[in-house]
């Protein structure tokens, strides 16, 4: 069986040379590309050639995800997707509308091999990488659901960008062309549970998007028990990569902190992240930002959240001690915006009409 080509996966150049090697001239690329991007099917695109666009869709994967389910928030309108994937596998993405712009929050993985105990992403493990087209195709799903640009990203959704590293790369520099989305370095953020070679590997790359840490503890003891990566990767050795990465980039990094209640949110693990974080960034002036999030409760970690005036004070605290901090407004609460849940309980739903 012949392998199908992804269009979506392409940039413009090598767009030019696929249509060369059909025979047809590389001018093609120019019709097709900005269509790609608006998410118009193949067979509606009737600037090409009926003939050509039977080939196209003869040849080519159709990798951009279709609406499974969606959930809209009465509180917020924040748009949880749920979206199916060409081989039947779905992931979740969450649309937020701010005064600055609409910000995705896109996936990177079907599933997630990191075990975090707090995150539903994770049960069940990794199931296989996205591609750079399916990554891409939630950006345009979402947007040609909503009629909406999106002009932010948030890659913090199923899966660890940093385990998926040469498709979430590609993906960054196909988000950023003119002629498609068009969407800026600087306006998408990648969050890592702290995958240290990954982290080297991304300030090599040099694309100046911002870095954001999942941080969540200030101690091993207390990280390993809820973050399985820091039995690989120590806090040391993943804050001296980020000391590499400040380095090399210029760029400021986001730490993302989540407030466990009796887990890591007293006063004294307070104390413990902002000493922690001081003698690392305080010696080569880099600035330092805690994002904290109040852990959401998933039936099956058990977590609980503390209050809200818990958070606040445990922001006031890093503030104090020099480190700017906030408390993430939470929006699409009663929709469960928070990646994971969504997907696993239509998986459960699914396995339990059989």
């Amino acid at each position: 069986m012949t392998q199908k080509h992804d269009l979506y996966s392409m940039t413009d150049v090598e767009l030019e040379e696929y249509f060369l090697s059909l025979g047809e001239p590389k001018f093609r690329a120019k019709q097709v590309f900005p269509r790609l991007a608006e998410g118009t099917p193949l067979s509606e695109m009737t600037n090409l050639s009926k003939k050509l666009r039977e080939r196209l869709e003869e040849e080519t994967l159709d990798t951009l995800p279709r609406v499974e389910a969606k959930l809209v928030s009465k509180v917020d309108g924040t748009i949880k997707y749920l979206f199916r994937l060409h081989d039947g596998e779905c992931v979740e993405s969450v649309f937020m509308r701010y005064k600055h712009g609409n910000t995705l929050c896109i996936s990177s993985q079907v599933g997630c091999r990191m075990g975090c105990k707090f995150c539903a992403s994770t049960i069940g493990g990794r199931v296989r990488d996205l591609l750079p087209s399916e990554l891409l195709g939630q950006v345009i799903a979402a947007s040609r659901d909503t009629g909406e640009r999106v002009s932010n990203i948030v890659m913090m959704g199923i899966g660890e960008p940093l385990d998926n590293f040469d498709n979430v790369v590609k993906f960054l520099k196909l988000v950023n062309l003119p002629g498609g989305l068009n969407i800026g370095y600087r306006h998408i953020s990648l969050s890592t549970c702290g995958v240290v070679t990954g982290i080297d590997k991304l300030a090599e790359v040099d694309i100046p998007i911002t870095l954001s840490i999942s941080l969540h503890a200030a101690t091993d003891e207390k990280r390993s028990a809820i973050m399985p990566v820091n039995n690989k990767w120590k806090i040391k050795d993943l804050l001296e990569a980020c000391v590499r990465y400040y380095k090399r980039t210029g760029r400021r990094i986001s730490f993302e902190y989540t407030l466990i209640s009796g887990k890591n949110d007293t006063e004294a693990d307070a104390r413990e992240l902002a000493d922690l974080l001081n003698s690392y960034f305080r010696p080569i002036s880099a600035p330092i930002h805690v994002n904290l999030i109040r852990v959401n409760e998933v039936k099956e970690t058990g977590f609980k959240q503390g209050s809200t005036e818990q958070a606040n004070a445990f922001a006031a605290l890093l503030e104090k001690r020099g480190i700017t901090a906030t408390v993430r407004r939470r929006l699409g609460s009663d929709v469960n915006a928070a990646c994971g849940q969504l997907r696993r309980n239509t998986a459960n739903s699914g396995e339990n009409k059989d």
